[in-house]
């Protein structure tokens, strides 16, 4: 069953939509996560389904029930923002217990859901500290503990670890990925980041421009990336226009096997991840024209991987056109890479966007290569 529903939710501000005829849907107990570059309408959608934005159009479902005309405070959901909003002249537990007042519990009623909020937590004993006492992560645990301890129907996260470092948001993550498995609470989660978003999601929505460009599982959405959007934007990948030629794909001066059926005149574009990119020795049977041939510029030691920076002329349909090829060699560190030395490499594995068209998966026989090397086109 479907916890959350939107149909057709628009937003314009203006007369210009900033959210854009979304529907979506989200199960019982499941963790979505709204991804998207700043300013694609994903806050937005976040708050309107909060109730703390009004909706220009569409429809906003919980348990099957639209809440379009309900108050942020009358609607099954709590919201986590990304500022911490803790009263700072209130203790931990009268920030907590704020909300819990207005419902009118009985006082022991109160401090035993406060209590055991802040145990969730893992801020037990901090009841009686100030705001002002704690770290950015213990008041994020507050700010939390506030919106668990309301026992919403969905939990609402907007970029709540965005004002932290590195470090934390990693751990802070990990905390609310075991607290969410734990209680099995649905939640909705806005994040600009998508180490964050492939590391809880149960599924991804990938948001660009007020458009939802796809709603899938993280491995879905980074191996098989409906729009040539989500492939540039999820992870690394290169991006390569071709043309289709004697049945074959041609990049410049380079040609690839084409799918079957291929619709000819039309745009075409080959999408390559680092790790389908090997480097490869090429051989007396070696088809020069399906290896890519660079030349490293520079090599940087960056500790567990080396990066190096090559430029590879002709991959492109203009056979004038240059372009850089970013090489990641990950440990251990046995890639011999010097400036100035030639590199081939060939994909294993790339995707073809006919233009307006779902994406075609081909996979090459494997070769002798060195896997360690991965490398993307700048």
């Amino acid at each position: 069953m479907s916890t959350l529903e939107l149909i057709g939710l628009t937003k314009r501000f203006s007369g210009r939509p900033v959210v854009n005829d979304v529907s979506l849907s989200v199960a019982d107990g499941e963790f979505v996560c709204i991804l998207g570059p700043s300013g694609c309408g994903k806050s937005t959608t976040l708050r309107m389904i909060g109730g703390f934005e009004e909706a220009t159009q569409g429809d906003v479902r919980i348990d099957g029930a639209s809440v379009l005309d309900l108050p942020p405070n009358r609607r099954p959901t709590a919201m986590v923002f990304q500022k911490y909003t803790l009263w700072p002249h209130m203790r931990v537990a009268e920030n907590i217990a704020f909300g819990l007042g207005l419902r009118g519990l009985p006082r022991t009623e109160i401090e035993r859901e406060v209590k055991q909020s802040l145990a969730l937590v893992g801020l037990s004993g901090y009841d009686r500290r100030y705001p002002a006492q704690l770290s950015g992560g213990e008041q994020q645990r507050v700010a939390l503990a506030r919106a668990l301890v309301l026992k919403p129907k969905l939990l609402l996260l907007d970029e709540p670890f965005s004002n932290l470092d590195a470090l934390l948001r990693v751990r802070l993550r990990e905390e609310l990925h075991a607290i969410q498995r734990r209680i099995q609470i649905t939640a909705v989660f806005v994040t600009h980041d998508q180490e964050e978003a492939l590391s809880l999601a149960d599924r991804i929505a990938v948001m660009n421009a007020g458009r939802l460009e796809q709603l899938d599982t993280p491995d879905q959405i980074y191996a098989r990336p409906r729009t040539l959007f989500v492939a540039d934007f999820i992870g690394q990948m290169n991006l390569l226009p071709a043309t289709l030629e004697d049945g074959r794909l041609r990049l410049g001066r380079h040609v690839l096997p084409a799918p079957e059926r291929l619709p000819g005149n039309m745009p075409l574009t080959v999408a390559v991840r680092p790790e389908d990119l090997a480097v490869v020795a090429p051989n007396r049977e070696t088809d020069p024209g399906t290896l890519w041939q660079a030349r490293i510029d520079q090599a940087i030691d960056l500790g567990h991987y080396r990066k190096i920076l090559a430029f590879a002329p002709g991959l492109f349909v203009d056979a004038q056109a240059a372009g850089t090829v970013r090489l990641k060699i990950y440990a251990p560190k046995h890639f011999n890479a010097r400036e100035g030395d030639p590199l081939w490499l060939r994909p294993d594995r790339y995707l073809v966007y006919p233009g307006g068209m779902a994406p075609i998966e081909i996979r090459q026989p494997l070769v002798a290569a060195d896997h360690s090397a991965s490398a993307i086109v700048m």
